[in-house]
């Protein structure tokens, strides 16, 4: 008997996987040209740098599929790209291509009787990332089960006909895409082919199947709105931003057909934590962390991290100060107090600035700009430099390793949320990043120091070479001040 406000039980479900590899679809024999003449081993891949390529690449992969697209997200909204990529990935299952949609139950507010409209058509699975079993007010899960609830799925990733697949740190919503022109996150994905989309294919059904993971008619109960649905997507579809992605679309897949997509051939594999850290049960060396601990170890010269939230903890704080004071160059980005959408998080990383810049460890804070004072060449550079909040969660190692996906170097990374990401053997890509922390950084950033007497004060470099010197915070008020000491001292840092 199901005790009220519990979840399903789904220990007899029959496992779904993923069909094999089909060489013989247009996106396969496309994809198949591509790595005609290089070694059999290696992956191609490309940065997807700015958010209307990283969403074209997402629509025209989707518009490609004759097989089946698995895809799973954090947040989804019901904006102009969400519901664009909802209207491709239905327009597929009624192609009969088959379509599974994981997501987490924290970032569909509302969407319920959007999804449920879509589960019910053919071909169409939609499941949920540890739900909460109270739907109205979502909050009064996390209450019945606070350790459950807490355990998130941050992964994003989107596989096609086996072929390709896109992983990276963008969810799907307007502010990650750039659709508008206003403030937006900024971020990077890869799209990749070859061996990796098997096994990137392998950890999504490993989600798929997992405990943590329920379906949705299961949850919701029926509450489907098709009408509703209808109405909202025919309401995008007429937008003007609407008509200019779906063109978007169209060049992306013109580029795909032609082999012009410039993939650079190289070692890339995917790392994921194990699901059953959604519900607290991974072990250590199933977690992302152990690997990610193990990569950054190798680090001898130089480590370049960007991360939209950074909160190193004592253990991370510990190993950063120890590669800089053993001559690595050690350089972190991360938002600024007027460019991070989590005041939280803020005032963790604030903890451990201080201990950081005595080590050596360089330390840059993005500012938040205004359209004007954005250059050309800001807005095509790695890291998402061009006037929003990052939300990049990039990690370079001896201008040679390359780490694109999900995970932020916090606490909520590491101990909470289930992340994955690419792993890419590569000098070129690397220096792009490089690159960024040399030339552009110091521009765009407030670069927080130390004095000879041991005060912290903000640098602002100015092209006309009048520097601003701050000596608090910029933008932070008196009151934001008295927070940040007193979250401080609350022992919160697991949750950030």
């Amino acid at each position: 008997m199901r005790l009220p406000f519990s979840l399903p039980d789904v220990s007899d479900r029959p496992t779904s996987l993923r069909p094999p590899p089909r060489t013989d679809t247009a996106l396969g024999a496309a994809m198949r040209r591509e790595g005609e003449g290089h070694d059999a081993a290696h992956s191609g891949v490309r940065v997807l740098q700015s958010g209307r390529d990283a969403l074209a690449a997402r629509l025209a992969l989707i518009e490609a599929a004759e097989v089946a697209v698995d895809a799973q997200y954090y947040i989804w909204h019901d904006d102009v790209s969400g519901m664009l990529m909802f209207d491709a990935l239905e327009r597929a299952a009624r192609r009969g291509v088959r379509v599974r949609l994981l997501l987490d139950d924290n970032g569909i507010d509302g969407l319920d009787p959007f999804l449920a409209a879509l589960n019910e058509c053919e071909n169409f699975e939609v499941r949920i990332f540890n739900p909460s079993p109270i739907r109205r007010l979502k909050i009064l899960g996390f209450a019945l089960n606070f350790f459950r609830m807490n355990h998130r799925m941050h992964n994003k990733a989107l596989i096609v006909d086996g072929a390709a697949t896109i992983i990276g740190g963008r969810n799907v919503g307007d502010e990650y895409f750039q659709v508008h022109q206003d403030i937006f996150y900024i971020d990077t994905d890869a799209i990749a082919t070859g061996p990796v989309v098997t096994e990137t294919a392998k950890i999504f059904d490993e989600y798929w199947n997992s405990a943590p993971v329920i379906e949705l008619e299961r949850v919701v109960g029926d509450v489907a709105d098709r009408p509703a649905y209808e109405a909202h997507l025919n309401e995008i579809r007429a937008r003007d931003e609407a008509c200019e992605l779906r063109a978007e679309a169209d060049s992306f897949a013109h580029e795909i057909t032609h082999g012009d997509l410039a993939f650079e051939w190289t070692t890339v594999s995917v790392i994921a934590d194990d699901p059953r850290k959604g519900l607290g049960n991974a072990k250590r060396d199933q977690l992302l962390i152990h690997r990610m601990g193990e990569m950054l170890t190798r680090s001898t010269h130089s480590l370049d991290v960007a991360s939209a939230y950074f909160v190193p903890g004592k253990t991370g704080a510990r190993y950063l100060t120890e590669l800089a004071r053993k001559d690595c160059k050690v350089r972190v980005l991360t938002n600024a107090l007027d460019t991070t959408d989590v005041f939280l998080v803020h005032a963790g990383y604030s903890r451990y600035r201080r201990t950081l810049l005595k080590a050596g460890v360089e330390l840059y804070e993005l500012k938040l700009r205004a359209a004007a004072e954005r250059t050309p060449d800001q807005q095509v550079l790695p890291l998402g430099l061009s006037g929003g909040s990052l939300h990049a969660k990039t990690f370079v190692m001896d201008e040679r390793e390359v780490f694109i996906g999900s995970f932020n170097f916090d606490p909520r990374s590491a101990r909470l949320n289930c992340e994955m990401g690419f792993l890419i053997d590569s000098p070129e890509i690397a220096a792009t990043v490089t690159q960024s922390f040399e030339s552009l950084l110091p521009r765009i950033t407030y670069q927080p120091r130390l004095t000879p007497e041991n005060n912290m004060v903000w640098i602002e470099e100015r092209e006309d070479g009048k520097d601003i010197i701050y000596q608090r915070e910029p933008g932070a008020n008196l009151f934001q001040q008295i927070a940040f000491a007193i979250i401080q001292r609350l022992p919160i840092e697991w949750l950030l």
